[in-house]
């Protein structure tokens, strides 16, 4: 199925790949990757997406406010400083869709005339403001499901069946954006791996995925999670094959957009996958 994003347009016959940007100085993995000295340097950022579609990126998802577990907020200046020159830069230089990962709709809006083609926003368009921005900014968004707030999502998460109380979160937030204008072909959704979930819950999500493609077509992100550090014992740079296990298992039960970290390493799973399949 053809879908478009801005200016291009993508066939999901095959899943497709999003490249992390973080142009946070503090997030779990990536953080202060662009930065020299404290400061966040364009040329950093713009080398780091080129190298991500070199590698296969079909998105690339720019975010300047680390979601980690306990991250505190910036404010909604420092964001758009962070953010806007990099999805400029790099929707000019590369040819890929630029995604951008924010919850505030001041950034949307923003980001769309720069060249954004995609609002992956991890609020799911509930702050004030955000629906409206989205359905103004004519472009896809990607609702993503978590319970509280970065700061303190993974205290004590609870849920009476994670599945089915993910599934009709989306899909109460689905109708919002149809209502607000947002086209139905326009909204993708996310079911939150590690927001606000024990690894308990991640698994049954990821087994059960397929039950969300009810609501719309599926973006996964299971990069890097702490979770692979509890199951498996593994310290964060050895967290990979992990992440490709269940990223693979993700586009078995029907995911149309991997968010990962590691661009190549994914794009050769999906491709073995599909030649053996």
């Amino acid at each position: 199925m053809q879908r478009s994003f801005a200016s291009r347009s993508l066939d999901f016959a095959v899943p497709r790949i999003m490249g992390i940007l973080n142009v946070t100085p503090d997030s779990f993995f990536d953080g202060g990757a662009c930065y020299r000295d404290g400061v966040l340097q364009l040329d950093l950022a713009l080398r780091h997406a080129e190298h991500l579609v070199h590698e296969g990126a079909d998105f690339i998802d720019v975010g300047g406010e680390s979601t980690r577990p306990g991250a505190n907020p910036v404010s909604v200046q420092e964001e758009c400083d962070r953010v806007l020159p990099v999805v400029e830069a790099v929707a000019q230089c590369c040819d890929v869709v630029v995604s951008v990962d924010t919850s505030n709709p001041e950034l949307m809006t923003e980001a769309a005339k720069c060249g954004a083609g995609l609002i992956n926003d991890v609020c799911a368009l509930q702050r004030p403001g955000a629906l409206a921005a989205a359905a103004a900014a004519g472009i896809p968004v990607c609702l993503m499901h978590m319970q509280g707030t970065p700061g303190n999502m993974q205290e004590r998460p609870a849920y009476e069946d994670v599945v089915a109380d993910v599934r009709n979160f989306l899909a109460a937030r689905k109708q919002a954006c149809l209502a607000a204008g947002i086209a139905e072909h326009d909204i993708w959704i996310d079911p939150g791996i590690g927001f606000g979930k024990t690894d308990e819950h991640n698994l049954a999500l990821i087994r059960e995925l397929d039950q969300l493609l009810e609501i719309g077509p599926v973006l996964l992100g299971v990069s890097r999670k702490s979770m692979f550090g509890r199951l498996l014992g593994r310290e964060l740079e050895d967290r990979l094959p992990g992440s490709l296990a269940a990223g693979l298992i993700g586009c078995q039960k029907g995911a149309g957009i991997l968010r990962v970290h590691d661009v190549a390493a994914t794009r050769d799973v999906i491709q073995i996958w599909r030649m053996i399949g």
